[in-house]
Protein backbone atom coordinates (compact mmCIF):
# COMPACT_ATOMS: atom_id res chain seq x y z
CA UNK A 1 0.00 0.00 0.00
CA UNK A 2 2.38 2.36 0.93
CA UNK A 3 4.31 1.81 -2.18
CA UNK A 4 1.28 2.68 -4.52
CA UNK A 5 0.86 5.87 -2.28
CA UNK A 6 4.50 6.82 -2.85
CA UNK A 7 3.83 5.78 -6.87
CA UNK A 8 0.76 8.06 -6.75
CA UNK A 9 2.28 10.87 -4.94
CA UNK A 10 5.42 10.50 -7.80
CA UNK A 11 3.06 11.03 -10.73
CA UNK A 12 1.34 14.17 -8.52
CA UNK A 13 4.40 15.99 -8.73
CA UNK A 14 4.07 15.97 -12.79
CA UNK A 15 0.33 17.92 -12.58
CA UNK A 16 -0.49 20.76 -12.67
CA UNK A 17 2.26 24.18 -12.62
CA UNK A 18 4.59 21.71 -10.39
CA UNK A 19 4.51 19.16 -12.94
CA UNK A 20 5.12 21.96 -15.86
CA UNK A 21 8.45 22.98 -14.31
CA UNK A 22 9.28 19.60 -13.04
CA UNK A 23 8.95 18.11 -16.86
CA UNK A 24 11.07 20.95 -18.75
CA UNK A 25 13.82 21.19 -16.45
CA UNK A 26 14.80 16.99 -17.20
CA UNK A 27 18.38 17.46 -17.99
CA UNK A 28 17.61 15.50 -21.35
CA UNK A 29 15.96 18.23 -22.79
CA UNK A 30 18.93 19.76 -24.12
CA UNK A 31 19.93 16.47 -26.17
CA UNK A 32 16.47 16.60 -27.42
CA UNK A 33 16.31 19.46 -28.58
CA UNK A 34 19.98 18.81 -31.10
CA UNK A 35 18.23 15.41 -32.15
CA UNK A 36 15.01 16.67 -32.91
CA UNK A 37 16.87 18.99 -35.30
CA UNK A 38 18.74 16.60 -36.92
CA UNK A 39 15.31 14.65 -37.43
CA UNK A 40 13.65 17.72 -38.83
CA UNK A 41 16.06 18.32 -41.66
CA UNK A 42 16.24 15.43 -44.21
CA UNK A 43 12.04 15.45 -43.67
CA UNK A 44 11.54 18.87 -45.58
CA UNK A 45 14.35 17.64 -47.66
CA UNK A 46 12.27 14.95 -48.87
CA UNK A 47 8.97 16.19 -48.93
CA UNK A 48 7.93 19.85 -49.15
CA UNK A 49 11.24 21.89 -50.00
CA UNK A 50 11.82 18.86 -52.51
CA UNK A 51 8.68 19.75 -54.08
CA UNK A 52 8.85 23.09 -54.37
CA UNK A 53 12.18 22.23 -55.92
CA UNK A 54 10.56 19.94 -58.37
CA UNK A 55 8.04 22.42 -59.41
CA UNK A 56 10.69 25.21 -59.57
CA UNK A 57 11.99 23.27 -62.48
CA UNK A 58 8.43 23.21 -64.14
CA UNK A 59 8.00 19.52 -63.16
CA UNK A 60 3.64 18.11 -63.54
CA UNK A 61 2.05 18.01 -59.98
CA UNK A 62 1.04 14.23 -60.51
CA UNK A 63 4.82 14.09 -61.25
CA UNK A 64 5.59 15.55 -57.98
CA UNK A 65 2.95 13.64 -56.42
CA UNK A 66 4.68 9.94 -57.30
CA UNK A 67 7.95 11.31 -56.39
CA UNK A 68 6.30 11.60 -53.26
CA UNK A 69 6.18 8.02 -52.60
CA UNK A 70 9.89 8.12 -52.38
CA UNK A 71 9.82 9.48 -49.35
CA UNK A 72 7.62 5.97 -47.89
CA UNK A 73 10.44 4.55 -46.03
CA UNK A 74 9.15 7.45 -42.47
CA UNK A 75 5.80 5.35 -42.89
CA UNK A 76 8.07 1.90 -43.05
CA UNK A 77 10.22 2.40 -40.70
CA UNK A 78 8.51 0.13 -38.18
CA UNK A 79 9.50 -2.57 -40.45
CA UNK A 80 13.26 -2.64 -39.71
CA UNK A 81 12.50 -0.70 -36.20
CA UNK A 82 12.78 -4.38 -34.57
CA UNK A 83 16.23 -4.61 -36.25
CA UNK A 84 17.49 -1.48 -34.11
CA UNK A 85 16.56 -2.96 -30.80
CA UNK A 86 18.18 -6.86 -31.69
CA UNK A 87 21.58 -5.40 -32.97
CA UNK A 88 23.27 -2.76 -31.69
CA UNK A 89 26.14 -1.79 -33.68
CA UNK A 90 29.54 -2.52 -32.14
CA UNK A 91 29.96 1.60 -31.48
CA UNK A 92 28.95 3.80 -29.13
CA UNK A 93 26.25 1.63 -27.52
CA UNK A 94 22.81 0.28 -28.21
CA UNK A 95 21.15 3.94 -29.87
CA UNK A 96 24.24 6.85 -30.06
CA UNK A 97 25.59 3.76 -32.98
CA UNK A 98 22.59 3.53 -34.76
CA UNK A 99 22.40 7.20 -34.81
CA UNK A 100 25.86 7.75 -36.36
CA UNK A 101 25.37 5.51 -39.11
CA UNK A 102 22.10 6.82 -40.13
CA UNK A 103 23.66 10.61 -40.16
CA UNK A 104 26.45 10.20 -42.04
CA UNK A 105 24.13 8.39 -44.57
CA UNK A 106 22.34 11.37 -44.92
CA UNK A 107 25.20 13.42 -45.24
CA UNK A 108 26.29 10.86 -48.46
CA UNK A 109 22.45 10.78 -49.60
CA UNK A 110 21.90 14.50 -49.82
CA UNK A 111 25.08 15.65 -50.97
CA UNK A 112 24.30 12.76 -53.91
CA UNK A 113 20.72 14.46 -54.43
CA UNK A 114 22.93 17.93 -55.16
CA UNK A 115 25.50 16.51 -57.45
CA UNK A 116 22.24 14.50 -59.32
CA UNK A 117 19.30 17.14 -59.48
CA UNK A 118 15.92 16.24 -61.01
CA UNK A 119 16.90 17.15 -64.66
CA UNK A 120 19.84 14.81 -65.04
CA UNK A 121 17.99 11.39 -64.21
CA UNK A 122 14.73 11.78 -62.15
CA UNK A 123 15.07 7.98 -61.78
CA UNK A 124 18.21 8.23 -60.07
CA UNK A 125 17.20 11.07 -58.43
CA UNK A 126 14.07 9.55 -56.52
CA UNK A 127 16.73 6.33 -55.95
CA UNK A 128 18.58 9.33 -53.84
CA UNK A 129 15.20 10.77 -52.72
CA UNK A 130 14.67 7.12 -51.18
CA UNK A 131 17.86 7.00 -49.46
CA UNK A 132 17.71 10.25 -47.48
CA UNK A 133 14.02 9.38 -46.41
CA UNK A 134 15.57 5.83 -45.11
CA UNK A 135 18.34 7.84 -43.55
CA UNK A 136 15.82 9.88 -42.05
CA UNK A 137 13.22 7.51 -41.08
CA UNK A 138 16.10 5.36 -39.22
CA UNK A 139 17.24 8.02 -37.18
CA UNK A 140 14.00 9.43 -36.38
CA UNK A 141 13.47 5.53 -35.21
CA UNK A 142 16.42 5.51 -32.94
CA UNK A 143 15.74 9.14 -31.52
CA UNK A 144 11.96 8.25 -30.45
CA UNK A 145 13.24 5.50 -28.70
CA UNK A 146 16.75 7.61 -27.13
CA UNK A 147 14.10 10.28 -25.77
CA UNK A 148 11.43 7.65 -24.19
CA UNK A 149 14.53 5.56 -22.39
CA UNK A 150 16.31 8.68 -21.55
CA UNK A 151 13.02 9.67 -19.06
CA UNK A 152 10.21 8.98 -16.97
CA UNK A 153 6.89 8.61 -18.73
CA UNK A 154 6.09 12.14 -16.99
CA UNK A 155 8.41 13.97 -18.57
CA UNK A 156 7.43 12.76 -21.68
CA UNK A 157 5.38 15.56 -22.79
CA UNK A 158 7.61 18.48 -22.19
CA UNK A 159 10.50 15.99 -23.84
CA UNK A 160 8.46 15.93 -26.91
CA UNK A 161 8.41 19.89 -26.62
CA UNK A 162 11.84 20.34 -26.91
CA UNK A 163 12.39 17.55 -29.37
CA UNK A 164 9.85 19.44 -31.75
CA UNK A 165 11.21 22.82 -30.90
CA UNK A 166 14.64 21.27 -32.17
CA UNK A 167 12.61 19.49 -35.02
CA UNK A 168 11.52 23.44 -35.75
CA UNK A 169 14.71 24.45 -36.05
CA UNK A 170 15.71 22.06 -37.99
CA UNK A 171 12.12 22.75 -40.15
CA UNK A 172 13.86 26.55 -40.22
CA UNK A 173 16.96 25.27 -41.89
CA UNK A 174 15.57 23.02 -44.48
CA UNK A 175 12.82 25.09 -45.50
CA UNK A 176 13.70 28.98 -44.72
CA UNK A 177 17.31 29.27 -45.28
CA UNK A 178 17.40 26.06 -48.28
CA UNK A 179 14.90 28.26 -50.15
CA UNK A 180 16.59 31.46 -49.85
CA UNK A 181 19.90 29.88 -50.57
CA UNK A 182 18.10 27.85 -54.02
CA UNK A 183 17.01 31.73 -54.00
CA UNK A 184 19.87 33.51 -54.21
CA UNK A 185 22.46 30.93 -55.50
CA UNK A 186 20.88 27.82 -56.75
CA UNK A 187 19.39 24.22 -55.55
CA UNK A 188 22.90 22.87 -55.47
CA UNK A 189 24.57 24.65 -53.03
CA UNK A 190 21.05 24.76 -50.97
CA UNK A 191 21.27 21.22 -50.81
CA UNK A 192 24.98 20.96 -50.10
CA UNK A 193 24.60 23.21 -47.31
CA UNK A 194 21.96 20.98 -45.53
CA UNK A 195 24.31 17.79 -46.20
CA UNK A 196 26.69 20.25 -43.81
CA UNK A 197 23.87 20.68 -41.21
CA UNK A 198 23.66 17.94 -40.07
CA UNK A 199 26.52 17.70 -38.89
CA UNK A 200 25.67 19.93 -35.51
CA UNK A 201 23.39 16.61 -34.29
CA UNK A 202 26.21 14.42 -35.19
CA UNK A 203 28.34 16.48 -33.00
CA UNK A 204 25.50 15.65 -30.24
CA UNK A 205 25.28 11.79 -30.24
CA UNK A 206 29.15 11.70 -29.45
CA UNK A 207 28.84 14.34 -26.56
CA UNK A 208 25.21 12.59 -25.67
CA UNK A 209 25.09 9.74 -22.85
CA UNK A 210 23.34 6.49 -23.51
CA UNK A 211 20.11 5.68 -21.77
CA UNK A 212 20.72 3.50 -18.65
CA UNK A 213 19.57 -0.27 -20.19
CA UNK A 214 17.80 -1.18 -17.01
CA UNK A 215 14.51 -1.33 -17.51
CA UNK A 216 15.13 -3.03 -21.27
CA UNK A 217 15.33 -6.43 -22.19
CA UNK A 218 18.30 -8.19 -23.16
CA UNK A 219 18.16 -7.57 -26.55
CA UNK A 220 21.26 -9.69 -27.53
CA UNK A 221 19.67 -12.56 -25.72
CA UNK A 222 16.36 -12.52 -27.52
CA UNK A 223 15.74 -14.39 -31.15
CA UNK A 224 15.44 -12.50 -34.46
CA UNK A 225 12.13 -13.96 -34.45
CA UNK A 226 10.85 -12.40 -31.05
CA UNK A 227 12.29 -9.21 -32.04
CA UNK A 228 9.96 -9.01 -34.98
CA UNK A 229 7.04 -10.21 -33.20
CA UNK A 230 6.84 -9.80 -29.22
CA UNK A 231 6.95 -6.53 -29.96
CA UNK A 232 3.53 -6.38 -31.35
CA UNK A 233 2.38 -9.56 -29.49
CA UNK A 234 2.54 -7.71 -26.02
CA UNK A 235 1.28 -4.96 -27.55
CA UNK A 236 -1.97 -6.27 -28.98
CA UNK A 237 -2.19 -8.79 -25.46
CA UNK A 238 -1.70 -5.59 -23.32
CA UNK A 239 -5.21 -4.26 -25.25
CA UNK A 240 -6.46 -6.61 -26.75
CA UNK A 241 -7.46 -7.32 -30.52
CA UNK A 242 -10.37 -4.88 -30.34
CA UNK A 243 -8.88 -1.84 -28.84
CA UNK A 244 -5.52 -2.17 -29.57
CA UNK A 245 -6.78 -2.32 -33.38
CA UNK A 246 -8.99 0.77 -33.00
CA UNK A 247 -5.88 3.03 -31.23
CA UNK A 248 -3.94 1.71 -34.26
CA UNK A 249 -6.52 3.22 -36.97
CA UNK A 250 -7.16 6.56 -34.22
CA UNK A 251 -3.24 7.00 -34.80
CA UNK A 252 -3.25 6.35 -38.20
CA UNK A 253 -6.24 8.96 -39.06
CA UNK A 254 -5.25 11.49 -36.42
CA UNK A 255 -3.03 13.65 -38.84
CA UNK A 256 -4.75 12.88 -42.09
CA UNK A 257 -5.79 16.49 -42.81
CA UNK A 258 -2.52 18.15 -42.09
CA UNK A 259 -0.90 14.84 -44.20
CA UNK A 260 -2.92 15.41 -47.36
CA UNK A 261 -1.92 19.21 -47.93
CA UNK A 262 1.64 18.14 -47.36
CA UNK A 263 2.81 17.68 -50.49
CA UNK A 264 1.39 20.18 -52.46
CA UNK A 265 2.01 23.28 -50.03
CA UNK A 266 5.17 23.84 -51.52
CA UNK A 267 3.82 23.80 -55.53
CA UNK A 268 0.71 25.80 -54.07
CA UNK A 269 2.58 28.60 -52.76
CA UNK A 270 4.16 28.99 -55.57
CA UNK A 271 1.21 28.19 -58.24
CA UNK A 272 -0.90 31.69 -55.93
CA UNK A 273 1.97 33.87 -57.28
CA UNK A 274 4.77 33.96 -54.05
CA UNK A 275 8.23 33.70 -55.12
CA UNK A 276 10.69 30.92 -53.02
CA UNK A 277 11.90 34.15 -50.92
CA UNK A 278 8.13 34.82 -49.94
CA UNK A 279 7.79 31.15 -48.77
CA UNK A 280 11.06 30.76 -47.23
CA UNK A 281 9.55 34.29 -44.92
CA UNK A 282 5.95 33.24 -44.32
CA UNK A 283 5.90 29.68 -44.47
CA UNK A 284 9.53 28.35 -43.69
CA UNK A 285 10.28 31.44 -41.08
CA UNK A 286 7.72 33.42 -39.45
CA UNK A 287 5.76 29.83 -39.75
CA UNK A 288 8.12 27.40 -38.18
CA UNK A 289 8.19 29.81 -34.90
CA UNK A 290 4.77 29.87 -34.76
CA UNK A 291 4.30 26.05 -34.64
CA UNK A 292 7.08 26.21 -32.05
CA UNK A 293 4.51 28.61 -30.41
CA UNK A 294 1.94 25.88 -31.00
CA UNK A 295 4.34 22.68 -30.03
CA UNK A 296 4.60 24.51 -26.20
CA UNK A 297 1.42 25.26 -25.78
CA UNK A 298 0.68 21.55 -26.71
CA UNK A 299 3.31 20.79 -23.91
CA UNK A 300 1.81 22.70 -21.49
CA UNK A 301 -1.95 21.66 -21.82
CA UNK A 302 -0.80 18.11 -22.00
CA UNK A 303 1.37 18.58 -18.33
CA UNK A 304 -1.78 19.81 -16.71
CA UNK A 305 -4.87 18.63 -18.51
CA UNK A 306 -6.28 15.55 -19.57
CA UNK A 307 -4.97 14.58 -22.79
CA UNK A 308 -8.29 12.97 -24.16
CA UNK A 309 -9.84 16.43 -24.23
CA UNK A 310 -6.31 17.53 -25.82
CA UNK A 311 -6.86 15.40 -28.53
CA UNK A 312 -10.28 16.24 -29.46
CA UNK A 313 -8.86 20.35 -29.47
CA UNK A 314 -5.80 18.91 -31.29
CA UNK A 315 -7.89 17.03 -33.97
CA UNK A 316 -10.40 19.40 -34.38
CA UNK A 317 -7.54 22.43 -34.74
CA UNK A 318 -6.01 20.48 -37.48
CA UNK A 319 -8.60 19.57 -39.62
CA UNK A 320 -10.50 23.58 -39.44
CA UNK A 321 -7.06 24.99 -39.83
CA UNK A 322 -7.22 23.49 -43.60
CA UNK A 323 -9.95 25.87 -44.36
CA UNK A 324 -7.24 28.87 -43.98
CA UNK A 325 -5.71 27.62 -47.49
CA UNK A 326 -9.30 28.82 -49.44
CA UNK A 327 -8.06 32.37 -48.42
CA UNK A 328 -5.21 31.62 -50.49
CA UNK A 329 -7.25 30.55 -53.12
CA UNK A 330 -9.19 33.04 -53.51
CA UNK A 331 -6.86 35.86 -52.76
CA UNK A 332 -3.57 34.75 -54.68
CA UNK A 333 -0.58 37.15 -53.70
CA UNK A 334 -1.73 38.61 -51.25
CA UNK A 335 0.38 38.58 -48.10
CA UNK A 336 -1.88 38.89 -45.36
CA UNK A 337 -3.74 35.79 -46.89
CA UNK A 338 -0.67 34.20 -46.88
CA UNK A 339 0.07 35.08 -43.26
CA UNK A 340 -3.23 34.47 -41.87
CA UNK A 341 -3.41 30.85 -43.26
CA UNK A 342 0.37 30.09 -41.87
CA UNK A 343 -0.40 31.06 -38.61
CA UNK A 344 -3.49 28.73 -38.45
CA UNK A 345 -2.32 26.01 -39.70
CA UNK A 346 1.23 26.20 -37.71
CA UNK A 347 -0.40 26.88 -34.53
CA UNK A 348 -2.25 23.63 -34.91
CA UNK A 349 0.34 21.66 -36.26
CA UNK A 350 2.53 22.19 -33.61
CA UNK A 351 -0.23 22.05 -30.89
CA UNK A 352 -1.19 18.85 -32.37
CA UNK A 353 2.30 17.35 -33.10
CA UNK A 354 3.21 17.40 -29.36
CA UNK A 355 -0.02 15.88 -27.78
CA UNK A 356 0.04 12.83 -30.59
CA UNK A 357 3.33 12.40 -29.54
CA UNK A 358 2.69 12.03 -25.50
CA UNK A 359 -0.39 9.81 -26.38
CA UNK A 360 1.72 7.51 -28.54
CA UNK A 361 4.74 7.32 -25.78
CA UNK A 362 2.22 6.14 -23.04
CA UNK A 363 1.09 3.39 -25.77
CA UNK A 364 5.00 1.79 -25.82
CA UNK A 365 5.67 -0.51 -23.76
CA UNK A 366 10.01 0.14 -22.60
CA UNK A 367 10.84 -3.12 -23.49
CA UNK A 368 10.41 -2.77 -27.19
CA UNK A 369 10.47 0.88 -27.28
CA UNK A 370 11.74 1.83 -30.63
CA UNK A 371 9.36 -1.10 -32.55
CA UNK A 372 6.35 0.17 -30.71
CA UNK A 373 6.75 3.41 -30.89
CA UNK A 374 8.17 3.54 -34.40
CA UNK A 375 5.15 1.52 -35.67
CA UNK A 376 2.38 4.46 -34.25
CA UNK A 377 4.90 6.66 -35.84
CA UNK A 378 4.76 5.24 -39.09
CA UNK A 379 0.62 4.72 -38.92
CA UNK A 380 0.58 8.72 -37.94
CA UNK A 381 1.56 9.87 -41.62
CA UNK A 382 0.45 6.46 -43.80
CA UNK A 383 -3.13 7.03 -44.20
CA UNK A 384 -1.95 10.87 -45.85
CA UNK A 385 0.76 9.56 -47.41
CA UNK A 386 -1.42 7.00 -49.49
CA UNK A 387 -3.86 10.23 -50.14
CA UNK A 388 -0.60 12.51 -50.77
CA UNK A 389 0.98 10.37 -53.29
CA UNK A 390 -2.33 11.08 -55.84
CA UNK A 391 -2.71 14.77 -54.70
CA UNK A 392 -1.65 15.65 -57.93
CA UNK A 393 -4.06 14.31 -59.89
CA UNK A 394 -6.95 14.73 -57.55
CA UNK A 395 -5.81 19.03 -57.97
CA UNK A 396 -5.42 18.13 -61.68
CA UNK A 397 -9.27 16.96 -62.05
CA UNK A 398 -10.72 19.22 -59.79
CA UNK A 399 -9.00 22.49 -58.14
CA UNK A 400 -7.33 23.37 -54.81
CA UNK A 401 -10.52 24.97 -53.50
CA UNK A 402 -12.36 21.30 -53.58
CA UNK A 403 -9.08 19.48 -52.12
CA UNK A 404 -8.66 21.83 -49.39
CA UNK A 405 -12.47 21.34 -48.51
CA UNK A 406 -12.23 17.59 -48.78
CA UNK A 407 -9.09 17.60 -46.57
CA UNK A 408 -10.92 19.52 -44.00
CA UNK A 409 -13.61 16.83 -44.33
CA UNK A 410 -11.61 13.81 -43.49
CA UNK A 411 -11.20 14.68 -39.84
CA UNK A 412 -14.78 13.22 -39.35
CA UNK A 413 -13.61 9.35 -39.04
CA UNK A 414 -11.08 10.15 -36.40
CA UNK A 415 -13.69 11.98 -33.98
CA UNK A 416 -16.00 9.14 -34.44
CA UNK A 417 -13.12 6.95 -33.10
CA UNK A 418 -11.98 9.04 -30.49
CA UNK A 419 -16.02 8.74 -29.20
CA UNK A 420 -15.45 5.18 -29.17
CA UNK A 421 -12.61 4.92 -27.13
CA UNK A 422 -13.20 7.61 -24.69
CA UNK A 423 -14.17 5.42 -21.71
CA UNK A 424 -11.95 2.17 -22.76
CA UNK A 425 -8.56 4.10 -22.82
CA UNK A 426 -7.78 4.96 -19.54
CA UNK A 427 -5.56 8.51 -20.52
CA UNK A 428 -5.45 10.92 -17.79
Amino acid sequence: MSTDISTQDDKNNYKGLKGIQRAFATPSALTMLFLGMGSGIPFLLSGYTLSTWLRDEGIALSTIGLVSYASFFYVLKFLWAPLIDRYPLPFLGRRRGWLVASQVLLVFALASMAIAGPNSSLITFTFLVGLTAFAGATQDTVVDAYRIEIAPVESQAALAATYILGYRVGLILSGAMCLYLAELTSWKIAYFAMAGCILLPLVCVFLSKEPNPTNALHVREIRIQDAFIKPFQQFFSRNGIALGLALLAFVGLFKLPDQMIGVLAGPFYLDSGFTKADIATVSKLYGVWIGIAGAFLGGICVAAFNIRYMLVVAAIAVSVSNLAYLLMAFHPAEQWSFFATITADNVSQGFAGVVLVAFMSSLTDRNFTATQYALLASLANLPGKFIGGVSGYIVEATDYQTFFIFSTLSVIPTLLLLAWLWKRTGQE
